[in-house]
């Protein structure tokens, strides 16, 4: 068994993300590009923001540390420590209103795979 302080990873992160140029650090905790489960702690300096993308799959964000904002079109939601998000199907975007650290979760899909409509 290997075990993981989320909280130690997102402390790490955050201070990578404050001292970024681009005001953002990632580690992945579990999983990685072979597996369908990846969990990443993802840090964002207030004011930055992952630009609108695609869903990769069946996902969360578990907001660690901190206050963002998941947008979706007209829709968004705001995390604070604590908080679960569900990331929606779609195109989407994150923005951090002040220092934050979540825990990324997807389960990922292989949309090539499913018959289009």
């Amino acid at each position: 068994m290997q075990k993981i302080s989320i909280e130690a990873l997102a402390r790490q992160q955050i201070e990578a993300a404050v001292a970024a140029p681009s005001g953002r650090a990632a580690d992945t905790a579990f999983g990685g590009h072979e597996k369908t489960l990846r969990q990443t702690v993802m840090a964002f300096r207030a004011g930055t923001r992952l630009s609108e993308h695609q869903n990769p799959g069946e996902a969360t964000v578990f907001v660690l540390k901190g206050n963002v904002w998941l947008k979706a079109g007209e829709d968004s939601w705001q995390g604070k420590t604590g908080d679960l998000l569900i990331v929606p199907d779609g195109r989407h975007s994150l923005e951090a209103e002040e220092d934050s650290a979540v825990l990324f979760t997807v389960v990922k899909t292989d949309r090539q795979a499913q018959p289009s409509a």
